[in-house]
């Protein structure tokens, strides 16, 4: 049974620049076989149980010869699967994607090309730089610089190249550059003519260094530019500094450790993304199932009856309502029931859900909703509050002083990661600049996993999400930097953000 291979254009490195066919090739491949110059996070797009195979290579290492990729994608198509051959920015823009292609179709195996955003447009267009405009340019060229200019039997067109009037791209050019910019200038090019280096485009890491003709390569290897780097020749680059968008935000260049749970991570790395942070995703806590459910379940049964049922978290809210549906309930077992939620997330998960929420407190700090529900008349009244093995008291014995009749009960359980304390150690030893903790729970774990070793954390800003969370680090000797007011993600990126913005310089 003969499968399919997808030969799919990952873009230049930005996961975002996937497209949308190229995602949903992934979501149902059985095997992707992928290369270097692209985000890791795609890969967790494919099935778990999908194979992931890397083919990668650089100047002087190649993890399989072209040939051997060929015959892999033959075998796999052949054998019947589904296989996405997921290549940096686009398959056939200098990715050889040609020539697999061709491997394909010689040998039956059904196959498809989805295109992808080539570096030679979207490094560009991340550094400031379109590659046209009407009243600069009105055409460019892109090649690749991987071949010396000066040797004879050069098949690029130097001597036209160097006098279209247009734009320039040479790709994977940065050994040959120096010989590049003096060629185009012994052919007719104008030496004043501006060019920007664009190091990692579209990456959190991205370098841009603008020269021209007879200086950029210097400048460039006294910025530390190293492959991969683009290079755009012409008049357009004049253009970059009032267009740029993407390296000028508050976060970027910075490492930011995000130490949120795994399936919690998301929210708070997209926002910091979205201010230019390069993110070290870290779990030092992952969110599991109960071993037993059974107290929980008995809790469950009874929320039927007249009282209150306080989340305060996401997880709490998913863990009750997956043992619900477990149970062929929904949502209608919360009625009659007073409903609280903790945070403006755990209001939106209950929403989610089909229930609103009758008292979400002005704000999530344990101490600050016993204060704002001490008003209402509790003796008697029944109130449940399922939330981690690990969590805190504050609400549950606050409450029962209250007069309540408080149940605290284990929803979900709270795990080290497996290898977090290699990884911990390797992300912490290669530099960040900011370790966010979003809970007190991270901030205890991420120590565990460290052994106590705070030297790790010495050198970066430590960013908490609120009091409590940085209450909890202080008690464990770390030197807390930065506290949000509004203990929620949004809290927390708003200060790193005012934190890292520059101050506008006063008019005269």
């Amino acid at each position: 049974m003969t499968g399919k291979v997808y030969l799919v254009g990952a873009g230049p490195g930005d996961p975002g620049l996937i497209t949308v066919k190229g995602m949903r090739c992934l979501q149902r491949a059985q095997m992707v076989v992928y290369d270097r110059l692209m985000d890791p996070s795609l890969l967790d797009l494919a099935p778990a149980g999908a194979e992931r195979v890397f083919v990668g290579k650089e100047r002087g290492r190649q993890a399989l010869t072209q040939d051997e990729i060929n015959a892999l994608l033959v075998e796999q198509g052949q054998a019947g699967k589904v296989v996405v051959r997921l290549k940096g920015g686009d398959p056939f823009v200098f990715g050889r994607g040609g020539e697999e292609a061709l491997a394909l179709a010689e040998n039956g195996v059904p196959f498809e090309v989805v295109p992808g955003i080539t570096s030679a447009v979207a490094a560009a267009a991340y550094a400031g730089i379109p590659v046209t405009h009407r009243r600069i340019s009105t055409c460019f060229t892109v090649v690749s610089g991987s071949e010396d200019p000066s040797k004879p039997e050069s098949v690029i067109p130097w001597d036209i190249l160097a006098n279209t009037g247009g734009t320039l791209v040479v790709l994977m050019g940065w050994a040959a550059l120096a010989s590049i910019m003096e060629t185009l200038q012994e052919k007719g090019m104008d030496p004043g003519t501006p060019v920007a280096l664009v190091q990692w485009g579209t990456w959190a890491r991205q370098k841009t260094v603008t020269g021209d003709l007879t200086d950029v390569v210097e400048k460039g290897r006294a910025a530390g530019i190293r492959p991969p780097v683009i290079a755009i020749v012409g008049p357009v680059v004049d253009l970059r500094e009032r267009v740029r968008w993407f390296d000028n935000r508050p976060l970027f260049g910075k490492k930011v450790l995000v130490t949120r749970s795994r399936t919690q991570a998301s929210n708070l790395r997209s926002q910091l993304e979205e201010l230019g942070a390069d993110i070290i995703e870290l779990p030092s806590i992952e969110i599991a199932p109960l071993e037993d459910c059974g107290e929980l379940d008995d809790s469950i049964e009874r929320l039927g009856e007249p009282g209150w049922v306080i989340f305060a978290s996401v997880n709490g809210v998913e863990s009750v309502f997956q043992r619900l549906h477990k149970k062929g309930k929904d949502a209608r077992a919360l009625s009659g029931v007073t409903v609280g939620a903790i945070g403006p997330a755990t209001r939106r998960a209950l929403e989610e859900r089909g229930i609103v929420p009758d008292f979400v407190p002005a704000r999530s700090v344990s101490e600050s909703v016993v204060e704002e529900l001490a008003s209402r008349d509790w003796v008697g009244v029944p109130v449940l509050l399922p939330g981690s093995n690990i969590g805190r008291d504050v609400l549950a014995q606050g409450l029962s002083e209250l007069g309540a009749r408080v149940e605290r009960v284990a929803a979900y359980q709270t795990v080290t990661p497996r290898g977090a304390a290699e990884s911990a150690r390797t992300a912490l030893s290669s530099g960040v600049d900011v370790v966010t903790f979003t809970s007190s729970s991270t901030v205890n774990n991420l120590l565990d996993i460290l052994g106590g070793e705070k030297q790790y954390l010495e050198d970066a800003l430590v960013a908490c999400i609120g009091p409590v969370t940085a209450a909890a680090a202080r008690e464990l000797g770390l030197r807390v930097d930065l506290e949000a007011e509004q203990p929620t993600v949004e809290g927390l990126v708003e200060i790193l953000a005012d934190r890292f913005t520059a101050p506008v310089a006063p008019t005269v």
